[in-house]
């Protein structure tokens, strides 16, 4: 799908100092647990006390990530307001079903039940800005984000002027344990720093929430304009690659004329060779990897499309936050964002300089 509109401005939470840092100082935030968790600021000035101590880790991110965002382009009211999350509040949903047993089905607390649907953080925002436009929240797996950014892309399309976009997911420590014995995440414990290194099966474990104020006008500092979209749900080798040449020609682009591939590679040997397969289609293009830093989760995709846009924004990459060695390219001008969910959803996305 071929289309344009223009970040304007963009928050992340995530396991590294991305809110209100610079990312381009900051030192590499590591874990070696297999279970990368956000870091939490300070959300006073962000979220009223009152409100904050009755909250999940996921609707703190969600809703300073989103407030900070909004604050940041200029705009209290968008005309929408669409997420996307593959668990929503976990912690919420954990708490309500423990209090079940518990209190044996009787004189249950409700504010974790409320909390724990998936569309609360976009009431939350709604209620904080006011806001009564369009407000909706996709639930798709390892496509949540990128569903919520067709959605995003469809209402600019229809005449809305700005759209606040965003993805989040959270950890806990049960669904950790869970997941560990489904064989999510790696047996071995390793040093995230080095997960790339380490490729058996399974890999880290993440969190996050990023939010984007797209608009369909570039404005006065637009960060990056998001060129396009391609989604897939279980490719074969050969579509896969018909795909992304399909990808490629819709935009009038040659291989060599993205200057950085930004993938999901996360240590799995059991998805490695449609990392290796891209990668092999875009001969001689730098890429680097953003689940070592902030693990793998449904909506990572969206840490990975927010780092992007810092780098092409700024016109450079952290450095430090990637292995000693890494190739990076001269200039960033034409960004190309990969990632696949177990193998089942593949999403590609174009990213590039505003002009």
């Amino acid at each position: 799908m071929k289309f344009q509109c223009y970040i304007q401005s963009s928050c992340a939470i995530s396991p590294q100092h991305t809110f209100q840092q610079d990312i381009f100082s900051e030192a590499l935030q590591t874990t070696d647990t297999n279970m990368l968790q956000a870091w939490q600021p300070s959300y006073a000035g962000l979220i009223p006390p009152n409100s904050l101590r009755r909250m999940s880790k996921a609707l703190k991110m969600g809703l300073a990530a989103a407030s900070q965002c909004l604050a940041e382009g200029g705009i209290a009211n968008p005309g929408a307001i669409i997420t996307g999350t593959g668990k929503g509040s976990l912690q919420d949903m954990e708490k309500f079903i423990k209090d079940i047993q518990t209190y044996h089905e009787t004189a249950l607390n409700p504010t974790q039940f409320i909390q724990s649907t998936f569309n609360a953080v976009n009431g939350l925002i709604a209620l904080q800005q006011q806001n009564t436009q369009y407000n909706n929240t996709f639930v798709h797996r390892g496509l949540s984000f990128e569903s919520a950014l067709l959605d995003a892309l469809l209402q600019l399309s229809a005449g809305k002027h700005h759209v606040l976009l965003g993805g989040f997911d959270e950890v806990t420590p049960d669904q950790f344990q869970i997941k560990s014995h489904s064989g999510w995440w790696k047996q071995e414990k390793i040093h995230s720093a080095a997960l790339l290194q380490h490729l058996s099966p399974g890999t880290i474990a993440g969190e996050g929430a990023v939010f984007f104020l797209l608009a369909n006008q570039p404005g006065d500092h637009p960060a990056a304009s998001i060129e396009g979209m391609k989604l897939l749900h279980k490719p074969s080798s050969h579509k896969l690659d018909t795909a992304l040449q399909q990808f490629l020609d819709e935009h009038a682009l040659q291989p060599g004329h993205i200057d950085l591939l930004m993938s999901g590679r996360n240590g799995d040997s059991n998805y490695q060779h449609f990392y290796d397969q891209v990668a092999q289609a875009l001969p001689g293009i730098p890429e680097v990897s953003f689940k070592p830093l902030c693990g793998e989760y449904d909506t990572a995709h969206a840490f990975g499309l927010w780092l992007a846009a810092q780098m092409i924004k700024a016109g450079k990459a952290p450095q430090q936050w990637f292995p000693a060695g890494t190739v990076f390219p001269k200039a960033y001008r034409t960004v190309l964002l990969y990632n696949q969910y177990y193998g089942e959803q593949h999403a590609f996305i174009l990213l590039k300089k505003a002009l």
